[in-house]
């Protein structure tokens, strides 16, 4: 993991979920730039899987457990493409709220897995 890329997916993260879950709270149903925001946080989480896996090779390994930095990032990796399909096949407020609460989610997951990745001991 990169430090201030980590940084940077957090803030786009939060500020995703923030934006899905006000627009849904407010009655909207997801729209494009609640999928797109979405998406965003999906393609920065590819670019994650790919450092990860790179990463190592230039001696930047992970200071934790690899088998829970590889759990949380996996998992990351799953939440967005089931949030916005479930968005798409129920088209309401809640659905919106969902895909919030995911983003939400992953920014915590990748705050965890930098944790994992800079902080821990062995």
């Amino acid at each position: 993991m990169i430090e201030w890329f980590t940084t940077a997916h957090v803030a786009v993260a939060v500020i995703a979920g923030l934006l899905a879950v006000a627009l849904g709270l407010a009655g909207r149903a997801p729209n494009d730039l609640v999928l797109g925001s979405a998406a965003l946080v999906e393609v920065l989480l590819i670019v994650q899987v790919v450092l990860a896996i790179v990463a190592p090779a230039f001696g930047n390994v992970p200071t934790g457990s690899g088998l829970e930095f590889w759990v949380y990032l996996i998992s990351a990796v799953l939440l967005p493409p089931l949030a916005v399909l479930w968005a798409l096949i129920e088209r309401n407020r809640w659905s919106t709220v969902i895909v919030g609460v995911a983003c939400l989610a992953i920014a915590v997951m990748v705050y965890r897995m930098s944790v994992i990745w800079f902080i821990q001991g062995q």
